[in-house]
């Protein structure tokens, strides 16, 4: 169910960055504090625990920014 959810807003902020490239920037934002705020909750988790249950969010947040990245960088190919 998690994944379904990371590649919804992965396609909602690349759609977002294609279409309106300035004000995509604030819904990235909020999606990468929520999930930084994950990795920092996972990361207190007691002994070898820690690393482990950090690495679904750091690569959740890998995954949304270079979405919303890759749809900012096509929208500047356009030739209008």
């Amino acid at each position: 169910m998690t994944i379904v959810i990371i590649i919804a807003v992965c396609i909602f902020l690349f759609a977002l960055a294609f279409l309106l490239p300035r004000l995509s920037r604030g819904p990235q934002r909020g999606v990468d504090k929520s999930l930084s705020a994950g990795q920092r909750g996972a990361g207190k988790a007691p002994g070898a625990l820690g690393r482990p249950g950090q690495k679904p969010f750091s690569s959740s947040r890998k995954a949304t920014q270079k979405s919303a990245a890759k749809g900012r960088k096509g929208r500047g190919k356009l030739p209008f």
